[in-house]
Order: structure tokens, then C-alpha cells, then sequence
């Protein structure tokens, strides 16, 4: 793998930048995710023998999980726009004894050209859809269906941000800010809007039904889950204010720290901090987040 500093905007976000360069935090955002994981295993119905497509796999936390799913008669196809990731993922492939039953497509979740037709049991995804701009997401549907077999299987999952973003202007990451609102005002600017975050809040679990719908897929079954929690600012109790400010929450945008950097003088700096940092310490946040599971079979 090339060094940290010459990685593209994908893999650095996952491989540092998500976590803020924090083993322990790393650890804590991997056990969250592995529940997540498991139910779009579950969702996809995998059987010995299946071929997987694993669309947008990361670091290949699903793809990985899916081999002992699919045995030692299946297949796991890793796509991803990133070469870099996929290079990873066949690294981890030969370590795990498992590159025989492993392929890897460099492509986007809009462009599977380079699988054909019918060609794939089930097809997995999990937040590569909100990454897409608006006309690329139903595109993205329509060649998910194309590469599956009749009767295959989608199972994906996605945030739905529009349900807690854009913040009231009186919140900043559910703390309310109302003392400093010229300050807040001044730093949402520089990490609220970074170029492509239109994208992560342009559609809802509507647009995911529709868009399954439209592009061929049957008994389309959506559990949408949304939560409010009070005590809670960022990813939980454990996040401490060093690693917030190292991370960034998504592959768009600038970590905390670096908008901060951005945004304010440091007498301005200071002032924010004086009255942020103890109430991000003391969680006085309110934390809202939403997501889907989507199950479908192609007709």
C-alpha cells in the first residue's frame, strides 16, 4: 500500500480519517458496524455455492463476512471505485487463504460494465448509495438488478440524513450554541457545506423505494430506524475531544479540527472552545441519526 499521504480521498477517510487515526477508536466504530454487517449478510439470503457482489466494499468488512456464507464453492466479488482499497482487500484476501475465491472490480456502483449480465446471486451495498449524486443513484438500482441472476437478492443499507441535517442554527452537533451563534455560524460554514455534501441529504427512503421499484426488483421489504438520544454527541460516551477533532464525517468533508483551523482566529478559537469543549465533554448534545435496510429480489 502507498503511504497515508498518497492515499485518495477514499481510502484515507476509511483507513484514518473516519476514526481520527485512534486504534481504540477504530475498534469501538467496527464493533458498531458488526451488527450492521450481519443483517445485510442476513438480507442478502446467502446460500453455499452463491457468487456475492459487495458494491462500494471499503476495507471488505462485508465481503470477508460473507465467505464463510457463500462456502467453499462460492464467490465474493469486491468492487469499489478505489483501487487502493482493492488492493487491500486482495492483500487481506491472501492472508486469510481465501484470494481463490475472491475477484476484484475496480468500478462505480453507476457503471458495473465490467460484470455481465445475470452474473451474481446477490448483490450487497452499505453507505455507497448516499455518495452518489442524484441522477447516478437510480442508475446505480437499475445496474444492480441488471447483474443479478432472476431471483437474486439486494440487501443494502443507508443513512437517511436528511431526518437530522442541516442542524437549526442554534445547534451545532446537538449542543446548543445559541451563546455563540456568530462563532457556530461562522464554523458550520466551513464543515456543513464542503463541495459533494449535497449529496448525503438529497433523498430519503422513499427515493430508495422508488428507485428499487423502477429498476426491476420485486418484493421490496424497507425497515426504516430512527433514533433520538439525548447525552450523546458524536459517536458516543468514549469519543474524546483530541480524536474528534482528527475525524472527519465523511469522505467530503474536512475533520473537525480542520474546519476549526479554517473558520476562526485564534482569539475566535479560543473563545469557541472555552464554551464548546466543556459541554461536548459533558455530552449536553442530543444525538439524531436515521437508516434503512432494503431486501429486494429481481423479478
Amino acid at each position: 500500500m502507498a503511504g497515508e499521504t498518497a492515499r485518495d480521498r477514499w481510502a484515507s477517510w476509511l483507513l484514518e480519517r473516519r476514526h481520527g487515526g485512534d486504534p481504540a477508536e477504530r475498534q469501538r466504530l467496527l464493533e458498531r458496524l458488526g451488527p450492521v454487517r450481519d443483517r445485510v449478510l442476513d438480507g442478502a439470503a446467502l446460500h453455499e455455492g452463491d457468487v456475492l457482489l459487495d458494491v462500494g466494499c471499503g476495507d471488505g468488512l462485508i465481503g470477508f463476512g460473507a465467505l464463510a456464507r457463500v462456502g467453499e464453492s462460492g464467490r465474493v466479488i469486491f468492487s469499489d471505485v478505489s483501487q487502493e482499497l482493492l488492493d487491500l482487500c486482495q492483500e487481506l484476501a491472501v492472508e486469510l487463504g481465501a484470494a481463490e475465491r475472491c475477484e476484484f472490480v475496480r468500478s462505480a456502483a453507476e457503471d458495473l460494465s465490467g460484470l455481465d449480465d445475470a452474473c451474481v446471486d446477490a448483490v450487497t451495498t452499505r453507505s455507497v448509495v448516499i455518495y452518489l449524486g442524484r441522477e447516478d443513484k437510480p442508475r446505480a438500482f437499475a445496474e444492480f438488478c441488471r447483474v443479478l441472476r432472476p431471483g437474486g437478492r439486494l440487501s443494502l443499507w443507508e443513512p437517511i440524513n436528511s431526518f437530522a441535517f442541516p442542524e437549526p442554527e442554534h445547534l451545532l452537533l446537538g449542543i446548543d450554541v445559541s451563546a455563540i451563534q456568530p462563532l457556530a455560524r461562522k464554523l458550520k460554514s466551513v464543515y456543513e457545506q464542503p463541495s459533494g455534501d449535497e449529496t448525503l441529504t438529497d433523498f430519503d427512503e422513499r427515493d430508495l423505494l422508488a428507485w428499487a421499484e423502477q429498476a426491476g426488483f420485486a418484493a421490496i421489504e424497507l425497515v426504516y430506524e430512527a433514533s433520538v438520544e439525548q447525552g450523546k454527541v458524536g459517536w458516543g460516551a468514549d469519543t474524546s475531544w483530541a480524536t474528534f477533532l482528527r475525524a472527519a464525517p465523511n469522505p467530503h468533508a474536512a475533520t473537525f479540527g480542520e474546519a476549526i483551523e479554517r473558520a476562526f482566529s485564534p482569539a475566535e478559537r479560543a473563545e469557541f472552545e472555552a464554551y464548546f469543549v466543556p459541554r461536548f465533554e459533558a455530552r449536553e448534545g442530543t444525538s439524531r441519526s436515521a437508516h434503512v435496510h432494503v431486501k429486494a429480489v429481481k423479478r
